[in-house]
């Protein structure tokens, strides 16, 4: 079921981003007096086709849904010369400002619609993780900014700057540390803990851009605390068996520190291969209510009794790194307070237009690290990847899927203008030099760079796939 949701979610949003992008060069192109000669949605043998009796364009659904195009009238392609009555809507023939206008269509398209759907979202509501920080590993830039774990962000501003931006939720907090983080700046966060209100410095100018990926957040500490860590299941025979764990059981205490975070939790017990920990539970209350928003009350939640157990980590061998780790053998489950973050129209529209420009800007800037080698190239991914995100999004209900639509949407935009010939990017790039030269780029270098960006385009395809199947098999 889980595999048929994915495949539906990937194929409705891959058709959705081409049927966007191409629809800009289509409705452009109309508006410059392009004769536009087909509107394809996919590759391959024609499922569908009708043509229209105004604008003479073959519309078609074609069998191959990972792409589209749209072709135009031009001199250059192959096969009978164009009647004389038509050569004025021919592409070719328009003025190189038509021409750049057409090709930056697309791109533009994709943007326009992230701002769209994230406006939606931003203005409809959404479910987020509260803004508590959980307990930090020793050491971590969390733990030497101040943070003990329970704390409620509620504002950053620059480490010299008077003027605070709110922090609504979880996600806000990590756009904002990740834009710090890429400028290596150091902020201050306003946080409210259990002893007052204060500001902590954390400093992100020793950060490395190949630790600024989707998990950079916890390098740096930062994990969603405030909630509860639960036993989901149990696997016959293990340390967890062993010890008297059970599903259902609510995780408090290790070695007397609090308990509120799945991947603290799993690096303490990596870290206890073969040493008896004491682990404070509670079995038989009710988490009823202990996570449903940020004023949540704890004292409505049934209280359990509580017990402490010893438990020996088994020692296994670490596939990744070949050290010894300790394991339990289970399965874990995360409830944290969450809050609903709505904003009025404006408001939605401002934050859609900036959240567009910073995932395009921070998508710009990954790439031109990854370029010059100062960022991995496991940050690319590939249609499983999108396909795996496309079908958890869509389960997680509409939000999160309009939230997903519009990052792939945007990551489309950025994609296709790189100045890599075969995409737009690289035939404004032509258009470009053009307008600058008086001359048009000769059809042999065009012919020459057309191969190499053809060269570059499956080059990333292939390490994008590659990507995709190492953490499809942890390999």
């Amino acid at each position: 079921m889980n595999l048929l949701i994915e495949i539906a979610s990937f194929i409705v949003a891959i058709g959705v981003l081409v049927v966007v992008h191409e629809y800009g060069h289509y409705r452009i192109a109309r508006l410059c007096g392009v004769k536009v000669l087909r509107f394809s949605i996919g590759f391959g043998k024609p499922l569908w086709q009708r043509v229209s009796k105004k604008t003479g364009t073959e519309w078609t659904i074609a069998a191959l849904p990972l792409g589209g195009y749209v072709k135009m009238l031009d001199e250059r392609d192959p096969g009978p010369g164009i009647p004389p009555a038509d050569l004025p809507y021919a592409f070719n023939r328009q003025s190189v400002g038509k021409r750049i206008a057409i090709v930056i269509a697309g791109p533009v398209a994709n943007f326009l619609l992230a701002i769209a759907l994230f406006s939606v979202v931003f203005a409809t509501g959404i479910t987020e993780p509260a803004a508590i920080v959980a307990a930090p590993p020793a050491g971590s830039v969390a733990a030497k900014a101040g943070f003990a774990g329970g704390e409620t962000v509620l504002a950053i501003r620059n480490e010299r700057g008077s003027d605070a931006e709110a922090v609504r939720s979880w996600s806000d907090l990590r756009w904002k540390l990740l834009d710090a983080a890429f400028d290596h700046r150091r902020v201050v966060l306003r946080a409210k803990g259990g002893h007052g209100t204060f500001d902590y410095q954390v400093d992100l100018r020793n950060i490395s851009d190949k630790e600024v990926d989707d998990d950079f957040m916890s390098k740096l500490g930062f994990e969603p605390g405030g909630g509860m860590l639960t036993v989901a299941g149990v696997e016959p025979g293990s340390a967890a068996q062993r010890a008297g764990l059970q599903p259902s059981d609510t995780l408090r205490e290790m070695n007397g520190k609090r308990v509120d975070s799945a991947t603290a939790f799993i690096d303490f017990i990596k870290s206890h291969a073969g040493r008896a920990v004491a682990l404070e539970i509670e079995r038989g209350g009710s988490a009823a209510g202990a996570a449903s928003g940020a004023a949540a009350d704890a004292a409505t939640a049934a209280p359990g009794a509580l017990q402490t157990l010893t438990i020996t980590p088994d020692t296994r061998r670490d596939p990744d790194t070949g050290a010894d780790i300790g394991r339990i053998g289970a399965a874990l489950a995360t409830q944290v307070p969450s809050v609903e973050v709505r904003y009025g129209p404006l408001e939605s529209l401002e934050l859609g237009v900036r959240r567009t420009w910073d995932i395009s800007d921070y998508s710009l800037r990954m790439f031109g690290r990854m370029i010059t080698g100062e960022a991995s190239l496991k940050n690319l991914s590939g249609p499983v990847t999108i396909a795996d995100y496309a079908g958890k999004s869509a389960r997680l209900g509409l939000g999160p899927f309009l939230s997903f639509l519009a990052l792939v949407s945007i990551s489309l935009g950025v994609l296709n203008l790189l100045p890599i010939p075969v995409l737009d990017g690289g035939h404004l790039l032509y258009y470009l030099v053009e307008a600058a030269t008086g001359k048009a780029v000769s059809e042999r270098w065009q012919l020459v760079l057309q191969r190499a960006g053809l060269v570059c385009i499956v080059a990333l395809s292939a390490i994008a796939l590659f990507n995709d199947l190492a953490r499809l098999i942890h390999f």
